[in-house]
């Protein structure tokens, strides 16, 4: 068979999530990474603010204390022995990392320096903790390098370039993947004993987002199209402090570090809606705190966006009135070298795309499509489970931001995305790689491409009346606006209309590039195909969700309904429908109630 390849591993994306797995998995089984962008340009290089762990080196900190803000911050949907598993495991991870060479910022004594971050508490007192173990504001960007390195090292064996179209299921088990060589335009097939989804987000269905342009949810989308169900759909989240108008993220370690929310009257709006951790409760409930202010005109100049302060003077301002203090017990005090020093791609950004210096001045943000909490759904292990009773599918597992363990639950805990992907890469890894041990190889059909053949030819033989770029505009402003931040049925419902004309009218969209070398406009129109169906996938799943809880927030059911919500919702695409089932949360240690921050 024509460029055909065989390894007992393979992984789809080179992100965090993808080059962990690569890692473990090579220690036994060999290994191949397909990924459609060199691997240090993954979207895991982005991440700015800390992997979290309870290391305790600057404040006393428990792993248990972690699982009970994770279980919290989810707005009690997460899978509380996974978050267990996940948290306990954390602190192992983080310490592996540092033996392989990540340069972590430092205490004074040399232990690796931890910064507070949203949600992460000391479940004594109530007040902030640091937990976040950081390399100044590039700690995704290290972990990727270091990943990386240490996967030459071990001569796991790299596909760049390689967008992956297929996954082969063969007697009820994974077989493989289909890939395009975008320097050909040929496809290849890799047979495997076991294949690890690791490829992100969905986040470019929203107009304003902090998501690379790579995001497109094609595992998801994939796994979809052969029968497996995407869990918690409804669930995303909203970064509070995007760049204005951008969508860049600005970390969350700025407010970690001191800054604070302001709105057009000056006010430090926090304080009215997290009376205990203010400008540091979770992601969710300061995102929506943000459009209340902008709602009822309190944006700066009107407009929809706030500022956030890091200004020297106005940290020590607030600082002071916290009665906040550094480790050995003076008060907190920051100079704009020190925070130059801790957070110098925040201020390069903020200079290149606002013009605003932020030592000197306030940075306009507004909130941003961050993160997906829903997925292919998974056990801890990274396998893959394709029902109500969580059967797994030999062969086949998920990790990183494409999975859903669930340890998120409706609002993911800030600097959690770099621990699932270290503690969840690993164990997908290990996992496979022992399955892969066992395993035979399946014997694949006579023609495993041709799934993948009839997709890419719809797209070449299309009557070309349709324009992708105006799809994708069309589909990211309604989503932005009626499956964003606040929800209503009404709203839900029109966005639903509107992406299904879109996918009927994706069908007329045919590339001007005929040719097979780097043909990026069919590959482009392939991923907003993928984009079409997660957005429909999520709306049915809010839409089906009467009430508010976590990222999902709904004006027309503001209160959250523990009697009839507390449980996963799952989604299969059959015969072009959308069927919604659920499943229970697991919860062992923590009952739900009230959040309060």
């Amino acid at each position: 068979m024509k460029n055909y390849h065989q390894f007992d591993v393979v992984v789809v994306g080179a992100g965090g999530a993808g080059l962990m797995a690569a890692l473990y998995a090579s220690k036994t089984a060999s290994t191949a990474v397909l990924s459609k962008l060199y691997p240090t340009r993954s979207h895991t290089g982005t991440a700015q603010g800390g992997v979290g762990a309870a290391l305790g080196n600057e404040g006393e900190d428990h792993a248990e204390w972690h699982t009970f803000d994770t279980v919290k911050g989810s707005d009690y949907l997460g899978d509380q022995d996974a978050i267990e598993f996940m948290c306990s495991e954390a602190v192992s991870s983080v310490y592996e990392l540092e033996h392989m060479g990540l340069p972590f910022s430092r205490t004074p004594d040399g232990r690796i320096a931890q910064r507070p971050f949203g949600g992460h508490t000391n479940n004594v007192t109530g007040k902030p903790v640091p937990r976040a173990c950081y390399a100044a504001d590039r700690t995704g960007h290290m972990i990727l390098q270091t990943l990386y390195q240490q996967c030459i090292k071990k001569n796991v064996n790299f596909f760049d370039e390689f967008q992956v179209l297929d996954v082969l299921i063969v007697n009820g088990a994974a077989a493989g993947v289909v890939a395009l060589e975008m320097a050909t335009g040929e496809l290849h097939v890799f047979h495997a004993k076991a294949v690890i989804f690791a490829t992100g987000g969905h986040g470019r269905i929203w107009e304003i987002t902090s998501n690379a342009y790579t995001f497109t949810g094609d595992g998801l989308a994939i796994t979809l199209r052969r029968g497996i169900p995407a869990e918690d759909m409804e669930f995303f989240q909203f970064h509070p402090t995007g760049i204005y108008r951008l969508g860049i993220l600005i970390t969350e370690g700025v407010r970690g570090e001191g800054g604070v929310l302001i709105n057009d009257k000056g006010e430090r709006f926090m304080e009215h809606y997290a009376p205990h951790v203010k400008d540091l409760a979770s992601r969710d409930v300061v995102s929506r705190a943000m459009y209340l202010e902008m709602q009822e005109g309190r944006g700066i100049g009107g407009k929809r966006y706030l500022y956030l302060d890091m200004r020297p003077e106005t940290v020590n301002q607030y600082a002071a009135a916290d009665g906040r203090r550094r480790t050995d017990g003076s008060p907190y005090i920051v100079t704009g070298e020190e925070l130059l020093g801790k957070l110098p791609d925040i201020v390069d950004f903020a200079r290149t795309y606002l013009g605003v210096d932020p030592v000197a001045q306030p940075m306009p943000v507004q909130p941003t499509a961050h993160y997906a909490m829903g997925g292919i759904p998974t056990n801890k292990f990274g396998q893959v489970v394709i029902d109500e009773n969580n059967t797994v599918l030999p062969g086949l597992y998920a990790a990183g931001e494409v999975a859903c363990v669930s340890v998120h639950g409706a609002n993911r805990l800030g600097t959690n995305s770099l621990v699932d992907l270290i503690v969840f890469g690993k164990h997908a890894g290990l996992d496979a790689a022992a399955y892969a041990l066992g395993a035979s190889y399946q014997v694949l059909p006579d023609d495993p491409t041709d799934f993948t053949r009839a997709q890419l030819e719809a797209i070449r033989q299309s009557s070309g009346s349709e324009s992708a770029f105006e799809i994708a505009r069309e589909m990211k402003s309604v989503m932005f606006d009626h499956v964003g931040v606040f929800r209503t049925a009404e709203g839900m419902q029109d966005a639903l209309a509107k992406v299904r004309e879109l996918r009927q009218r994706l069908q007329h969209v045919r590339p001007a590039d005929s040719g097979k070398i780097f043909n990026t406009e069919l590959l482009n129109t392939w991923e907003l195909g993928n984009l079409l169906e997660l957005a429909e996938v999520t709306t049915v799943s809010a839409l089906a969700r009467q009430e508010s809880r976590g990222g999902h927030a709904r004006e027309d059911f503001p209160k959250r309904d523990d009697a009839n919500w507390l449980k996963h919702s799952l989604a299969w695409v059959r015969d072009g429908q959308i069927v919604l089932g659920y499943k229970p949360v697991v919860i062992t240690k923590f009952q739900p109630k009230e959040r309060v921050y």
